[in-house]
Order: structure tokens, then sequence, then C-alpha cells
């Protein structure tokens, strides 16, 4: 993964909303959530919650399955794992305690 990739993941992260979402995401595990009940949950408008969700799936921090009429939101960890892991690779490398291998 590029730097530039790298700075995208964490710049979506860094903006309050999408985190908020992301963390709700992770909470609600699998199969995820309704755009809709996103939207409820944290009172956004719909307008809103769109261009945040359309920011974390550019991201590829979420993914989105429609089933039916609904969209179902669930977080991509494996995105965030692979973030965290090259922090601490290549970011710590010569901080030894903090590199598991």
């Amino acid at each position: 993964m590029k730097t530039n990739e790298i700075a995208k993941i964490l710049a979506e992260l860094g903006n309050e909303t999408r985190l908020e979402i992301f963390r709700l995401l992770v909470k609600v595990g699998m199969p995820g959530i309704s755009i809709g009940e996103i939207g409820k949950r944290m009172s956004l408008p719909a307008s809103t919650l769109a261009f945040h969700l359309k920011g974390l799936m550019a991201a590829e921090l979420i993914t989105q399955e429609k089933s039916g009429r609904t969209v179902m939101c669930c977080a991509n960890l494996s995105t965030l794992t692979y973030v965290i892991h090259v922090l601490a690779t290549e970011c710590c490398i010569e901080q030894k305690e903090l590199v598991n291998d």
C-alpha cells in the first residue's frame, strides 16, 4: 500500500462523523446495518450520510451490499488492520517492542 493510500484512509478516519460511522459499524459487526438505520442512530440527513459513506467506501473502510431494496453497510476491518500493521512495522521499525513478528 502506497503512502498516499494510507494517508487517505487516515484522513477519512480523521473526520469526526466518519469515525463515528466506522465505530458504529465495527460495534454492529456482521451482517452490518442498513443505511437508513445508520442515519437514524446518528441523526444525519440522507445527503450528509451519503457524502460520508462515499468517502469511507473510497478508502475501502466499509463495504456495501444490496439486499432487496435495502443497502447494508459493514466495516472492512482488513483495511484498518493492514494500515496498523504497516505503521507498526515500517514506521516503528527501530522500536522492536512495538513490532510483533
